[in-house]
């Protein structure tokens, strides 16, 4: 079974609440009911049908027993009655027609979609460290939120030096992860970050370029050409004030 899919199955429904209100005194009876699986063929799915009063739960149908169960002397007296009728019949029912027929609808409608990640390399500073570098391989804005990032060193898998945070929402249905890998660099070698999720047919493989983003490229020209272009006018005054100087006879007061 794909890991994307154990969050969606754990479907609950809540069928019916009810509230009762006598004189000054106010009291909650309110019924709820689950239906619970973790196959992907759903072949698991288990049924609750819940009776509460005061959040105090007094009967219960479980699909496993195929029965009305008391919780106390009055439910007990009600299990009793209600196993002997048509509702436990109808009861049983409820997997097939209910839970199932719905499950089906929430896994194509929601469960069955997916969201590629970006994918993003970059190399972390930290002081005071043992490491000469630090690698960071982020993914943002994925869905669903099961996904493996690992790491690989000439195509071989790194198990040591390797640190990954937990999948963190991000409020809007999407996720993001970010993992970390300290090591010693070695000439010629080839650091890649590997991801697997479920929107991907294959792992996706992001090898790391030691040299510059093009980004920080420009940056650093546009920095250069400033500095430049400072010397140069600075020069140039400087030449402009001597000149200036040597013209200048100095009268005394």
């Amino acid at each position: 079974m794909p890991l994307q899919k154990l969050l969606c199955y754990h479907f609950i429904w809540t069928l019916a609440a009810f509230l009762v209100a006598e004189s000054a005194n106010v009291y909650y009876r309110y019924r709820m009911s689950r239906c619970i699986y973790s196959s992907s063929n759903i072949s698991d799915m288990v049924y609750f049908n819940n009776y509460y009063f005061n959040k105090y739960l007094y009967i219960q149908f479980d699909s496993t027993l195929g029965r009305f169960v008391g919780f106390n002397e009055y439910g007990m007296k009600l299990a009793e009655v209600w196993n002997s009728g048509p509702l436990v019949q109808r009861e049983r029912t409820i997997v097939d027609w209910f839970c199932k027929g719905n499950a089906q609808v929430f896994d194509s409608a929601i469960c069955e979609k997916s969201v590629k990640p970006n994918v993003k390399l970059s190399s972390v500073t930290r002081g005071g460290g043992n490491h000469p570098a630090v690698l960071m391989c982020s993914a943002y804005e994925f869905y669903p939120p099961h996904i493996k990032v690992s790491w690989l060193r000439d195509g071989k898998l790194m198990t040591s030096e390797v640190t990954s945070t937990m999948e963190m929402a991000d409020g809007d249905w999407y996720y993001q992860i970010h993992s970390e890998l300290e090591y010693t660099p070695k000439t010629g070698e080839k650091i890649s970050c590997m991801v697997e999720h479920a929107s991907f047919n294959k792992p996706m493989i992001y090898d790391w370029d030691p040299s510059l983003p093009e980004s920080e490229r420009n940056k650093i020209a546009i920095g250069s050409s400033g500095l430049v272009l400072g010397i140069i006018i600075a020069a140039a005054g400087l030449i402009y004030y001597k000149k200036k100087s040597t013209g200048r006879i100095l009268v005394p007061h």
